[in-house]
């Protein structure tokens, strides 16, 4: 099979497909739209950037079009949960495309929006809700909307929502939806708890694979580059001028560190935005707005992005700090490199992070080429101060060290007490939460 129209799928989704410029499928769905069509189970193992959103949205709108009359109100015939408000605008934004001139209609609910408006919308019932699992859970708990029609589970990129926190989430999601429904579970990685979350969910489900967890594109051009910590936002700089006018996405550790860094950039004469769990929904769209459309050069993100963004112009992705996860490194990387492009991913490595630097290795199986500097020797590695754990307030200057001279201190505030991380599912500040909203609301 190497057309849509091969895979059976509805004449009305075909039109959809032609007009968004849709050709040929990707081995994802060539694999999984058939099972999905049959009504079986799936347990989808694909890297970010392989087409699973098409893979489970196009077979699940071609069942959802047989039925033929507008769901009742309130009601939701299908749920689709993923960890990110960027992703779950991203599903909805594609589901939304291929339905166009269907009667199918798809709404979409994250935290940092206004929940008397996602109310609103509920109220009329919904063919497909792409939703937060915590922001969910407070529509939930108003009675804003009821699962008890709801046939079709999805949980997309399932490990990172278990990396966030939101296992108690989806226990709790699941209680509301009917035993006799399809699931389907999609992840890039199969640790042991996505094995345990697929036995509790899935009935007899079938598995696709089209690459080994954690393998990256093999397109993406990997380096690393050994730093000092307190160098890096002048080599970053160095980095971004030599390739000035191409787009590049920096991941940073900390919300407050990517926040610095983007502000340093700017001071710095680069047009940089930044996206992490303290930016509200209304600012996070604008800036993927302005980096989509090109206003932007460079964009400071924590993970909170690293699954969420879809943008083929992005060559270069920076590892400004490495991921505590290893998985996470393979889902920052697979941001450069889309629709069949090349992609160059530079990682920065500070005698703290060697360890991270190991263990992503390990993973990659392979060692990551050096670009710049030796790999550390252990005096180094015990003398350097550890790195701020994600949620966790950042020592004064982030743990970077003392910069240089008209460098900038694109580190985190005073060292304090301990906070527990608003993107990370796992608690925040009275202060953030807001409209009613857990702390899980405002990460998603």
């Amino acid at each position: 099979m190497t057309t849509f129209s091969d895979l059976g799928l509805s004449p009305k989704l075909m039109a959809g497909l032609d007009k968004a410029g849709y050709t040929a499928p990707t081995p994802i769905q060539v694999q999984a739209i058939p099972h999905i069509m049959q009504g079986r189970d799936i347990m989808g193992l694909a890297q970010t950037g392989t087409g699973k959103t098409a893979a489970f949205g196009l077979p699940l709108l071609h069942r959802l079009l047989d039925i033929g009359h507008p769901p009742a109100p309130r009601t939701v015939r299908s749920l689709i949960l993923a960890p990110t408000r960027e992703l779950v605008s991203q599903i909805s934004d594609n589901l939304t495309n291929y339905t166009k001139g269907t009667p199918v209609k798809v709404v979409m609910i994250t935290g940092g929006a206004s929940i008397f408006r996602q109310s609103e919308k509920l109220a009329r019932g919904a063919d497909v809700l792409v939703a937060t699992p915590g922001r969910l859970i407070d529509l939930l708990d108003r009675k804003a909307l009821s699962l008890e029609a709801c046939g079709y589970l999805v949980l997309d990129e399932a490990d990172q929502m278990l990396d966030m926190g939101f296992i108690h989430a989806l226990r709790k999601i699941a209680q509301y939806i009917p035993l006799k429904r399809q699931t389907m579970l999609f992840s890039a990685t199969m640790p042991k708890l996505i094995e345990d979350l697929a036995g509790t969910y899935l009935r007899d489900p079938v598995k696709v694979q089209v690459a080994p967890p954690g393998k990256p594109v093999e397109r993406i051009e990997q380096s690393v580059h050994y730093t000092p910590q307190g160098d890096k936002a002048k080599l970053l700089e160095s980095y971004l001028t030599e390739h000035k006018g191409e787009q590049a996405l920096v991941f940073g550790r900390t919300k407050h560190g990517s926040e610095k860094l983007m502000k340093l950039l700017v001071s710095w004469g680069f047009k940089a935005g930044s996206i992490h769990g303290n930016k509200s929904q209304n600012q996070r769209d604008r800036t993927l707005t302005e980096f989509r459309n090109g206003e932007l050069d460079v964009l400071v993100a924590t993970d909170v992005a690293a699954r969420g963004i879809d943008i083929p112009g992005v060559r270069h992705v920076y590892n400004y700090d490495l991921p505590n996860v290893p998985e996470n490194y393979v889902h920052r990387i697979g941001r450069t490199a889309r629709a069949g492009a090349e992609g160059r991913a530079i990682a920065f490595c500070a005698p703290a992070e060697m360890g991270e630097l190991k263990d992503i290795e390990k993973l990659l199986k392979k060692q990551i080429a050096v670009i710049g500097g030796a790999p550390w020797g252990l005096a180094d590695i015990k003398a350097a101060p550890k790195p701020a754990q994600r949620g966790a307030r950042p020592p004064r200057g982030g743990g970077q060290g003392k910069p240089r001279s008209g460098q900038g201190k694109p580190g985190g505030k005073p060292a304090g007490k301990p906070m527990r991380s608003v993107e990370g599912g796992h608690g925040a500040p009275k202060k953030a939460r807001r409209n009613g909203g857990k702390a899980r609301t405002s990460a998603a």
